[in-house]
């Protein structure tokens, strides 16, 4: 590293000094705030090409939700809800919200409003007019309201958190079995209050004003009962020049997700099954150093069946001090190129590192970003997950400090068995001096609509 910040001095630790000197000024802390929205990796809800998302297994393709056409409009029914295999729309807005309403039937209510809303507009329509002294039906800030024919791909995901299933509308019961308030990591520097919810909304579009559009109609519609906890936008950059997209940190990400074209991968890797989850085999957890009784059992409810455990996790990244890094370390602490994005045992993006042939970390570094995020040992796919990352700018912070990063995104069909036990193993990284997860959390993306008498979570309310 060259210039101010000595490799692996440690960012956080100078940081430390920085901060405090901007405490005494009253100044904002430079390691804080919240992260916003678009493409990275992900690491750490951190950010490279790996990252925290599929543990590249052996044979996996380079296909996937990250990579793709978004159709011109995106079907609303369906088992499974648009947004989580849908290829990545190029902005997208993620708002965790707390429900308000106080009894169990205006909840379902809530749902009821909420379904009608985002069917509307996934299908390019507009609300009727309520008459002559009322106000518009539609915000109108896209002009000529989308048609049925081109909606710029939007989606809408709809997301339960942990809280929704205290005691106010006697949920505790039908609650998925590894939902909970996300955990706190050892390299986290969270700030609560941009952390967890009742209800996440995942808007994604092909537009950014689209998006807008639709957090503002879906706001509207359910004003009084669900109040806004936090808000991070995302955008998605274009490949350059071509394959995966590249995070802030210059590389590119996503190179490996499990194909979503296959029914059999998405049943494997992303959709709940109601009964028992998927037990710890002793291969499995060989390859993340776990033992199998680090799982345990858990019964997910019949309604969970066809959802999925959707984790958000808004990562800062420190690019001043990253850019400050040599090439070379860049590369070891992510384990590919930058410029073609291969593997350092390899040559083109899609080779599949050898780590068999460098046992010792001697071309790729045992504890390199991808290495510890995809071993490659028999058992680890196991922890593959479908990653759907966005990269965020959200200005700077009182400091003048660049406040940018990931907002890591992903979707597994076991939180344990998948996205903490990558987790685990990322702790301590040397890419963790130059990322901090700031904010996100733990959701469960409820089974899909099927049709227009079904909305969401009517299997939960029934």
């Amino acid at each position: 590293m060259t210039g101010g910040c000595p490799a692996h001095v440690g960012r956080r630790g100078f940081l430390r000094g920085v901060v405090g000197a901007a405490g005494a000024l009253g100044l904002g802390a430079v390691a804080s705030g919240a992260a916003a929205a678009p493409h990275a990796s992900p690491l750490h809800a951190s950010a490279s090409t790996e990252s925290q998302g599929s543990t590249e297994p052996p044979g996996s393709e380079h296909t996937g939700a990250t990579h793709g056409h978004v159709p011109a409009v995106v079907p609303f029914h369906g088992p499974h809800q648009a947004g989580i295999t849908t290829p990545a729309q190029r902005a997208a807005a993620f708002l965790a919200l707390d429900v308000v309403v106080a009894t169990r039937d205006e909840l379902a209510q809530t749902f009821q409003t909420l379904t009608a809303a985002a069917r509307l507009l996934a299908g390019g329509g507009v609300a009727p007019a309520a008459g002559p002294g009322a106000p518009p039906s539609d915000n109108g800030i896209l002009g000529v309201v989308p048609t049925p024919k081109d909606t710029d791909g939007l989606t809408v995901t709809v997301s339960v958190g942990a809280s929704l299933f205290d005691d106010r509308f006697g949920l505790a019961a039908g609650k998925p079995a590894r939902l909970r308030v996300m955990d706190t990591f050892p390299d986290d520097d969270l700030d609560r209050a941009t952390c967890d919810g009742d209800l996440l909304l995942q808007v994604c579009a092909d537009e950014r004003d689209t998006v807008l559009h639709a957090v503002r109609e879906l706001l509207r519609a359910t004003r009084g009962a669900l109040a806004l906890r936090w808000r991070q936008d995302g955008f998605l950059p274009p490949a350059r020049p071509s394959g995966a997209p590249r995070n802030l940190l210059g590389f590119k990400d996503g190179t490996v997700n499990p194909p979503t074209a296959s029914a059999d991968a998405m049943a494997d890797v992303v959709w709940t099954t109601a009964g028992p989850t998927t037990p710890l085999d002793d291969q499995a957890a060989r390859a993340f150093g776990m033992r199998p009784d680090d799982l345990p059992d858990a019964v997910e409810p019949a309604w969970a069946a066809g959802g999925s455990y959707h984790v958000v996790r808004t990562t800062r990244m420190f690019v001043e001090f990253w850019d400050r890094v040599t090439l070379d370390e860049q590369e070891q602490m992510i384990g590919r190129r930058r410029d073609t994005g291969a593997p350092l045992t390899g040559s083109h993006e899609d080779d599949v590192p050898d780590y068999a042939a460098d046992p010792t970390g001697d071309a790729i570094k045992l504890d390199a970003h991808i290495r510890l995020a995809g071993p490659r040992t028999p058992g680890s796919e196991a922890m593959r997950m479908l990653r759907r990352p966005y990269s965020y700018d959200n200005g700077s912070d009182a400091s003048g400090t660049l406040d940018v990063g990931l907002v890591f995104v992903c979707f597994v069909q076991d939180l344990d068995r998948q996205f903490v036990a990558v987790q685990n193993r990322l702790a301590g990284e040397p890419l963790v001096d130059y990322v901090s997860p700031v904010g996100g959390g733990y959701f469960f993306a409820l089974p899909g609509v099927l049709a227009a008498d079904d909305w969401y979570a009517s299997g939960l309310l029934a």
